[in-house]
């Protein structure tokens, strides 16, 4: 479960290649692959390391509150898969 006050990074061997639909993210460690399937998805993932929270990196890129529910699903997934982590 991702913590909207704390603070979230990329994990240090994940790398993300932008793509129309949004970005794919590789784990040269796990050797997994994810799709961020919506390119407000992608800001919020590549501004964590920016921001003291979750919430602010929402802030910062805009995202609509309403949508924060669907956004905090995706970084969950995306953390199980060990492309984020707390920071």
């Amino acid at each position: 479960m991702i913590d909207l006050e704390a603070r979230y990074q990329i994990s240090p061997n994940v790398s993300l290649r932008p793509e129309r639909f949004g970005a794919l993210a590789y784990s040269f460690d796990t050797r997994k692959l994810s799709f961020l399937k919506h390119p407000d998805l992608v800001r919020v993932v590549e501004s964590l390391k920016d921001h003291e929270s979750v919430r602010l990196a929402f802030e910062a890129v805009g995202v609509d509150e309403a949508r924060w529910p669907s956004f905090l699903n995706a970084l969950a997934t995306l953390e199980t898969s060990e492309m984020i982590r707390a920071a």
